[in-house]
C-alpha cells in the first residue's frame, strides 16, 4: 500500500517540481531576475547581460520555457522573452497551500 498525499492545488506535483528544478539553478535563477525586472528582452540582451555563452543561455532559457516561468515571440530575427508573474503567483500559492495542509 502506498502513501499518497492530496492537496487540493491548481497545480499538480509534476510541475511543482519542474518549477522548482528551474529555479534550483544560480544561472537560470538570475536569468529569470533579469527577464522579471524588464517588460521584455531579447536572447542578445539576455547572452550580455549573463555573461554566459549563447548556448547555454538557449539551453536554461528552454528550461524555463518548459517549467512555464518564461513566454517567447520572433519578431523578425529576435526572439523575445518575458516573465510570466502568474506562474511564480501560482507556484508560491501552491506551496504554501501545501505547508499549510494537515
Amino acid at each position: 500500500m502506498s502513501l499518497r498525499l492530496h492537496w487540493d492545488l491548481d497545480m499538480d506535483q509534476k510541475e511543482l517540481a519542474r518549477i522548482s528544478k528551474a529555479l534550483s539553478d544560480p544561472a537560470r535563477l538570475r536569468i529569470f531576475e533579469g527577464l522579471s525586472s524588464s517588460k521584455e528582452m531579447y536572447c542578445g540582451q539576455v547572452v550580455e547581460k549573463s555573461g554566459l555563452t549563447p548556448g547555454t543561455v538557449s539551453h536554461h532559457l528552454k528550461i524555463l520555457a518548459d517549467a512555464n516561468l518564461i513566454e517567447t515571440r520572433r519578431e523578425g530575427q529576435f526572439i523575445y522573452m518575458r516573465s510570466r508573474p502568474e506562474t511564480i503567483r501560482d507556484y508560491g500559492r501552491a506551496l504554501a497551500k501545501m505547508a499549510t495542509s494537515k
